[in-house]
């Protein structure tokens, strides 16, 4: 397993906590140069490698920086009047050829594992199904009766903090997806349109949802909340109003809420006339 934040050399763990966000870590914060803070394995691998690269990149850059200002002081007209004729070195050009092969397989290494981590779907719990739609998703609960629900952004008059739910700004969906926590969800991804991308940052997941095509990928949620996403690809003109809430609650309590959207939704999906209407308020 590619290690985590906590067994991470003190000097790249002071980096990633400098660069992470505080206290919230469902969604993006003001002034936020980092991550969000991971609430899934996969994501704390990417952190890591992230912060590892960041250290490789600084210490190339330092280098070459030192290079540069050794050969202005040493082999500058005064300092050197007379020029070598020098026109090879062995050892030098072994070693420019040697060290960014022995970088390059430091990184790809590590990145090979987070690679697979991503693309081979494990043994899952449950399906999860979303539909990328202009501009709302549509989830189904396949393993758990099939039934199906729309998640539309809530109008932003309703999103102060003053209402009891007190959803974030442009982040607020009006049914949110529910996952147990500790739980392995197989998600698959389409769309019924245009192309969109289904994607929650503390998890790990950026996934396409192509019209005719079914993709798919998986998180498993460590700790409970509501994390919150976005559409990530250009879907359109209200792209930027196609949010994604997953609230990650207890075993016993998802339980308890599969009942309740069994008696809520079943299987019947509202008309389009519906949506439209919805979506447009």
């Amino acid at each position: 397993m590619i290690g985590k934040i906590g067994k991470l050399p003190p000097a790249i763990a002071l980096c990633v906590l400098c660069l992470a966000v505080p206290a919230l870590a469902q969604q993006p914060v003001d002034w936020q140069i980092g991550f969000q803070p991971a609430a899934d394995e996969r994501m704390e691998n990417i952190i890591w490698m992230h912060a590892m690269l960041m250290w490789i990149m600084a210490a190339i850059c330092f280098l070459v920086l030192g290079l540069l200002v050794y050969i202005l002081v040493r082999f500058n007209e005064r300092a050197n009047p007379t020029p070598s004729a020098t026109t090879h070195n062995t050892l030098l050009e072994v070693a420019w050829t040697i060290v960014p092969v022995a970088v390059l397989v430091i990184i790809a290494i590590p990145s090979f594992g987070i690679l697979y981590q991503q693309e081979v779907v494990p043994e899952t719990d449950f399906t999860i199904k979303a539909i990328g739609k202009q501009w709302y998703w549509t989830y189904e609960y396949p393993d758990h009766g099939n039934f199906s629900f729309d998640a539309l952004m809530i109008p932003e008059a309703q999103s102060a903090p003053a209402i009891p739910q007190g959803e974030p700004r442009l982040l607020g969906t009006s049914n949110r997806v529910v996952v147990p926590v500790n739980a392995t969800v197989h998600l698959l991804a389409t769309a019924s349109d245009v192309i969109h991308a289904w994607a929650v940052p503390s998890f790990g997941v950026k996934i396409d949802a192509v019209p005719g095509r079914i993709n798919e990928t998986w998180f498993r949620p460590t700790e409970e909340g509501v994390y919150y996403g976005q559409c990530s690809e250009l879907c359109g003109a209200r792209h930027a109003f196609m949010p994604i809430a997953v609230e990650v609650v207890s075993r016993s309590r998802f339980e308890e809420w599969i009942g309740e959207a069994q008696a809520r939704f079943g299987s019947v999906v509202p008309p389009r006339e519906t949506q439209i209407a919805a979506d447009a308020q």
